[in-house]
């Protein structure tokens, strides 16, 4: 069989796209996005969620069940339907099996975000994390502004219930750029981002070495009149064109950084400092430590558009609401003694620590209980040790099953070996059905629930004494 490169495809000749994977945060984008220019679209995922649901409700016919009579006959037609698919999908997925065995044209969700974001001005931001909170903080800077933007986003943005937002008229593409898999290969950025590259997904690059050497190809990949933005002090080494400009940043050094930072009242405010560029006051809408270094790192990005508007940059920076699930506050109690409940996405050892500390810097004097749920059995495998330290710095740990999304269990991997590296006051185990309880009984002061996986489904159970007949906290 002749395989089709996405350069010798236009997405143009398709008038039915089914994505074998739909509910993954970066697929619904898309899946939005097809929806928007009136294709017809349907597509396959294990289970239903909030997000599948969310789909439905706008126009796709998302199945989950693993077999070929739930792919609808539309859509069985390999001349006029699109096949997009995640790599997060096992091989032996039954429509994806078919699909190949009929010669569909079939892409991955980053071949077919690289088409659409081609002939755009893209400013991609990648790292092992911070590219969700960055990239939607510049999303909603640009489309806070005149030039506006499109955005595919990493999470659901909550300014616009949505992690697609579309401007037809702007030359900008906000695009988080995912490196699992290699995606973020893909792309062409005219602004590329890099936020971290703590070594993550082992399991797909085998060695430190070759990760950061993806992050190297990525760099390669900028346009020739583009630019690049690093954080200080990451241990790859870029390449670029020699015609692409070349900035750093951080919270307090290099060419773009904060200075002045004030906390108090609940906020911060600092100053953002950037070549050629000062703009004070800039107060955050989600005021945690680690946010002070994702804003500028966004500000940049957008000063860099040279369509920088100090004035809606800051407007814009102050009303940011976040992404779901990055640093979201579900209860906030007042008084020294109501309850906090925090949760966020955090699901590698650095992320996990800079999300325990930022908390702690807001409540320095009270204890803090965190409840993790592992994800991947090899990250897990990967990271034990460097789980343990960062949950170490927590009070009291509650620490569950690992979620194991796309892989099968590896002989001998379970939370376990993370326990066992936990060093702090009190720590516990338990199943994932029995977390409400264990927080219940915990008598927690402040709770951060982080992880990637399912845990955020005990939320509504865990927060429901806090919250009042109105659905208040």
């Amino acid at each position: 069989m002749k395989i089709q490169h996405s350069s010798d495809i236009s997405l143009n000749r398709f008038s039915n796209i089914y994505f074998v994977g739909a509910g993954g945060i970066g697929m619904a984008a898309l899946v939005r996005y097809f929806l928007s220019l009136g294709k017809s679209v349907a597509g396959y995922d294990r289970t239903s969620t909030h997000l599948t649901d969310m789909l439905v409700s706008e126009g796709a016919d998302i199945s989950f069940a693993d077999n070929i009579e739930a792919v609808p006959d539309g859509y069985r037609d390999k001349a006029t339907t699109l096949v997009v698919y995640t790599p997060a999908i096992p091989e032996t997925n039954i429509p994806l099996s078919f699909f190949r065995k009929e010669g569909f044209v079939i892409l991955k969700r980053a071949e077919v975000l690289g088409m659409i974001t081609r002939h755009s001005k893209g400013i991609c931001f990648a790292g092992t994390h911070g590219k969700t909170t960055t990239s939607s903080m510049a999303a909603h800077i640009l489309a806070s502004s005149p030039v506006g933007c499109n955005a595919f986003l990493g999470g659901i943005l909550r300014n616009y219930d949505s992690n697609l937002i579309l401007c037809p008229a702007s030359p900008f593409t906000v695009i988080e750029a995912d490196e699992y898999d290699r995606s973020f290969h893909h792309l062409e950025p005219y602004i590329a981002v890099v936020t971290a590259t703590d070594p993550d997904h082992l399991d797909i690059y085998g060695t430190e070495e070759a990760y950061l050497e993806s992050f190297s190809h990525f760099t390669s990949l900028i346009r020739p009149d583009g630019k690049l933005l690093v954080r200080t002090g990451l241990k790859f080494i870029p390449k670029t064109a020699p015609t692409v400009e070349v900035y750093t940043y951080s919270k307090e050094s290099g060419d773009y950084h904060a200075s002045n930072i004030r906390r108090g009242n609940g906020g911060i405010v600092f100053d953002f400092i950037g070549p050629g560029i000062e703009v004070k006051d800039i107060s955050l809408g989600v005021p945690v430590e680690i946010n002070i270094e994702n804003a500028v790192a966004s500000l940049a990005a957008c000063h860099l558009t040279g369509q920088f508007d100090a004035n809606r940059a800051a407007s814009a920076m102050a009303s940011f609401l976040g992404a779901e699930r990055r640093f979201q506050f579900w209860v906030k109690q007042p008084g020294a003694d109501g309850k906090v409940i925090i949760d966020d996405y955090a699901h590698h050892p650095d992320e996990l620590r800079q999300s325990i500390l930022s908390v702690k810097a807001l409540y320095p004097e009270r204890p803090l209980t965190v409840a993790f749920q592992p994800h991947l059995y090899s990250r897990t495998r990967d990271f034990a040790r460097e789980f343990g330290e960062a949950l170490s710095l927590a009070d009291d740990v509650i620490l569950v099953d690992i979620y194991p999304a796309r892989e099968e269990p590896i002989p001998g991997v379970t939370s376990a070996i993370i326990f066992d590296h936990i060093d702090g006051p009190s720590k516990t185990m338990v199943s994932k059905s029995r977390l409400p309880e264990a927080v219940a009984s915990s008598g927690f002061s402040v709770l951060l629930t982080a992880g990637a996986g399912d845990i955020i489904d005990c939320i509504p159970e865990i927060v429901k004494p806090y919250i009042n007949a109105d659905g208040q906290a």
